[in-house]
């Protein structure tokens, strides 16, 4: 029972940690997304055959840019022209079930070497090695990023999801509260470097996940009372709320969540309180966080 309690704690996190977070980073990984982004790519219809045809033919086009791109590596290893052009070429691959991740993680390490300001490589990075079984790997390539930026919101959920698949939810609420207690240093030496209401909500997330919902409601009233124009940490103690059963209080929460929430979150919010507590039988059978995800879709562009 407490395994499938915890189970489902973490299709949860899934379903509604980046909604609460509002830093428009799921916890699901980043490649992830990548393969499952939705198909524009034709308005039209085609056939069985004519899709496999087009497959193959485009597979074999990225292939030969892919192979023109390390052509200008091998004579400039540092262009990074031809390294943005060379992962999305072979992420596209992968989307095609025609590469792996590993074959993105040499572009990536390379790209956040070259530019260390743009966390969202170094992110990648760290979401592709997780995505390779090489966990150790991806939690130093977080860490590396929060050494020298211990606000970045990115890296750091995408630490705690990492811990909190590696069942070490300790380790993840030790980084978060350590993470608010340094806020104020952080932030009076670079202002807004931290930003701790996201930090607290997702602090809140993981108590909720390991059911420690009094401190839960504790850290959603504490961000609520220093924010209470913020649709998040009410959204988050209704969850909550909802989870332990109190639906009529959970509503009121819900309710005002709706009312300070962006108009484009409050469908979302509105499926959240009129939803089930419990996930759905295909809920149950959905892989876990850290499950490989099928190979389709487009990517945009990195």
């Amino acid at each position: 029972m407490d395994k499938a309690n915890k189970r489902r704690g973490l299709i949860t996190v899934v379903m509604v940690l980046s909604l609460i977070a509002f830093v428009g980073f799921s916890v699901v990984p980043i490649v992830d997304s990548i393969f499952k982004a939705s198909q524009v790519q034709s308005t039209s219809t085609p056939s069985p055959t004519q899709t496999a045809a087009a497959g193959e033919k485009q597979s074999e086009l990225l292939q030969a840019q892919a192979r023109g791109y390390e052509l200008v590596l091998q004579r400039e290893p540092d262009n990074a022209t031809a390294l943005r052009g060379l992962l999305q070429v072979r992420l596209e691959l992968i989307t095609q079930g025609v590469g792996d991740v590993k074959d993105a993680i040499g572009p990536l390490e390379k790209l956040a070497k070259l530019n260390p300001e743009t966390t969202e490589y170094a992110v990648l990075l760290a979401q592709a090695k997780e995505r390779t079984g090489d966990r150790e790997g991806a939690a130093q390539a977080y860490r590396s990023i929060l050494a020298s930026q211990p606000g970045e919101i990115k890296a750091l959920q995408g630490l705690v999801n990492l811990l909190l698949v590696q069942q070490r939810p300790e380790a993840a609420i030790g980084l978060l509260q350590d993470t608010l207690k340094a806020a104020p240093a952080q932030n009076q030496a670079k202002p807004e470097s931290v930003d701790v209401t996201s930090v607290q909500l997702i602090l809140g997330q993981v108590y909720a996940v390991q059911k420690r919902y009094e401190e839960a409601i504790a850290i959603y009233d504490e961000s609520a009372k220093a924010n209470p124009k913020d649709f998040r940490p009410t959204l988050g103690k209704a969850i909550v709320l909802k989870e332990q059963g109190k639906t009529d209080e959970a509503k009121t929460l819900f309710d005002k969540a709706t009312e300070l929430a962006p108009p484009n979150y409050k469908d979302q919010i509105n499926q959240l309180a009129s939803g089930t507590p419990s996930p759905s039988p295909a809920a149950e059978a959905s892989p876990e966080p850290d499950a490989s995800p099928s190979p389709e879709g487009t990517l945009p562009t990195p």
